[in-house]
């Protein structure tokens, strides 16, 4: 039994998608790897009084801090992170470290590189060109930060994991100063659970829905998302599709919705967008099987763990080529590909809406299917356990 450290910002569910690659990794390898989290969240957060994965919460930052520190403590900085990993490190076969740009990976900087105890890293797209050219402002931080924190962490690590081939294409050359080792472990998502009363549990959480047939983007509420884009395509094509609603769904952490429910109605489509915020459980599976088709007009996402989701639950896909699974679902007829612009969310709904009853439900059997090919957890799981032990081994 491999015992396994993972280090991330926050195990928050609302902070998206590698917390929940963690949890999904831990389902399918629980039999050969001990998981264990190390976070920055405080003691006592209220996400983790029932969390399934025993998690160190080491982010109790000192009350009487200056205000001078508090720009280190949005970073994530906490006192307690680096003396507990320099004491604990060694309990561990492993390290895992998931992401970029926060304390965490300052911490793992300052412990990992160079010592006994292997480690990978999962950059979780956190590479991705789309960051800075969006921010360039940023960049110049990101690279200073490369040099002293991040580059030495991917450097010294036994593999630097991506999530599609895609990323890691992407990934290269977006800093400069240090080489790394790359591989691939393909994420994915749980099979569904038997469907028996979802539907009915995301209705009634949604109850200005009704009965109506509808679209659904399901994700968090932010401006990578392109959710300004799906506001557009839709109102665009509102009026020729009088039966068909959009439920938007999903954590709005940056207040973005509040602009874009001025914007539905501004364009007269207030009654048909539907926000019901972060959906779970029994309501979040019922969202993906009655929707018409899931969308994700998204200008970066290295995996998208929700588009996996919905092909589970046989849902056509509608997403932009900045998605890095793109070339499956195209390949696999599991839903329509376009560019991530306001043409190409409006060409994906366009697209959508021209198919036939015939073609619709052909659409479906074929998301399913590469479902099945690409995405089962199962599958992610031997490869994240096989890269696991190889980085045990090469010790």
């Amino acid at each position: 039994m491999i015992k396994l450290l993972h280090i991330i910002g926050s195990v928050n569910p609302s902070a998206g998608g590698p917390i929940e690659a963690i949890l999904r990794l831990h389902d399918v390898t629980r039999e050969a790897i001990t998981h264990e989290i190390a976070s920055l969240d405080k003691p006592g957060a209220e996400f983790l009084a029932d969390f399934q994965i025993k998690t160190y919460a080491l982010g109790n930052v000192p009350r009487n801090h200056a205000s001078w520190t508090k720009p280190l403590a949005r970073y994530g900085y906490t006192p307690h992170a680096i003396p507990w990993l320099k004491e604990h490190v060694r309990d561990y076969d492993c390290v895992v470290v998931h992401g970029l740009w926060n304390y965490s990976k300052f911490v793992a900087a300052r412990v990992l590189p160079g010592g006994k105890t292997p480690y990978v890293v999962f950059p979780h797209g956190m590479l991705d060109p789309w960051f800075q050219q969006r921010y360039p402002l940023k960049r110049i931080a990101k690279q200073f930060s490369w040099l002293v924190c991040e580059g030495r962490l991917l450097a010294g690590a036994r593999t630097v994991l991506f999530t599609a081939e895609e990323e890691k294409l992407r990934a290269r050359g977006a800093f400069w100063g240090y080489s790394y080792k790359e591989g691939i472990v393909g994420l994915g998502a749980e099979d569904p659970p038997v469907a028996s009363g979802q539907e009915e549990a995301f209705r009634a959480a949604v109850p200005s829905l009704g009965q109506r047939r509808y679209i659904l983007f399901l994700s968090r509420i932010h401006p990578k998302k392109g959710c300004d884009l799906l506001l557009n395509a839709f109102a665009s094509h509102a009026s020729q599709h009088p039966d068909v609603d959009l439920v938007v769904a999903g954590p709005d952490q940056v207040n973005l919705g509040t602009s874009l429910k001025k914007f539905a109605e501004e364009q007269g489509i207030a009654s048909r967008v539907h926000w019901p915020g972060m959906l779970t459980g029994a309501a979040k599976w019922g969202a993906y099987r009655a929707a018409d088709a899931f969308i994700l007009p998204s200008h970066q996402e290295n995996f998208g763990i929700v588009v996996a989701e919905a092909a589970a639950c046989r849902t056509p896909v509608l997403i932009t080529n900045k998605v890095n699974i793109w070339r499956e679902i195209e390949s696999s007829g599991a839903g329509f590909v376009e560019s991530d612009d306001l043409p190409g969310t409006q060409r994906l709904l366009e697209r959508f809406f021209a198919l036939d009853a015939a073609a619709a439900d052909s659409m479906k059997s074929s998301a399913r299917v590469c479902f099945e090919k690409h995405f089962d957890m199962k599958r992610s799981g031997q490869e994240f356990l096989q890269a696991i032990q190889k980085a045990v081994q090469a010790e």
